[in-house]
């Protein structure tokens, strides 16, 4: 996988993220992400390495949890050498496995708003902060896998949800795919 955030977040796209835990089994492919690189206001790396953002400044391949409005977790892949601080914002899956936990963990059955959106994606497969630095290559309970899904084809639009750089087109997703998140203006 490559090393570089902007080829990260493209080649994202398609994988399946894996949650292993004791109550079962839950994955999705990813369908929508975010960059945040270097020299971007919008990144939570932008100021500095803190307590709060460490995570993100660890070797590539790493879980970036952090937790937003006080109510949700968002989950993040990081993406250049140890001490960089850039990462990938996972926005959404398709949900593929273990739906009926999804669905008890997110209180609805519309299968469509179980990972559509950073936070309902954590709920979904119950991340929270202890999973931030874990290890996505090496972990058994956490993991990136590949399905070997035909290509996507991968779109970009400026991001969601931020004020700072949001003009930026640094968000990619899958062309198509109904569980994209956001407006459909964003989507085409």
């Amino acid at each position: 996988m490559p090393h570089d955030t902007l080829a990260l977040a493209k080649t994202l796209i398609g994988l399946v993220l894996v949650r292993d835990a004791r109550a079962g089994l839950c994955a999705g492919k990813i369908v929508e992400v975010e960059a945040y690189v270097g020299n971007d206001p919008a990144s939570h790396a932008y100021r500095g390495q803190t307590s709060r953002n460490r995570s993100m400044f660890l070797e590539p391949f790493r879980a970036y949890v952090y937790r937003i409005y006080g109510t949700s977790f968002c989950f993040n892949v990081t993406a250049q050498s140890e001490g960089e601080g850039e990462a990938v914002l996972v926005r959404a899956l398709e949900p593929l496995e273990g739906l009926p936990l999804m669905m008890e963990r997110r209180g609805t059955q519309r299968m469509r708003d179980l990972c559509r959106g950073p936070g309902r994606l954590c709920q979904a497969l119950s991340i929270d902060s202890n999973d931030d630095g874990q290890d996505l290559i090496g972990s058994a309970d956490l993991y990136l896998a590949d399905a070997r899904f035909a290509s996507p084809l991968i779109r970009k639009s400026k991001r969601i949800g931020i004020t700072k750089a949001a003009h930026r087109h640094l968000r990619f997703y899958e062309r198509g795919n109904p569980f994209v998140s956001g407006p459909k203006h964003l989507n085409p």
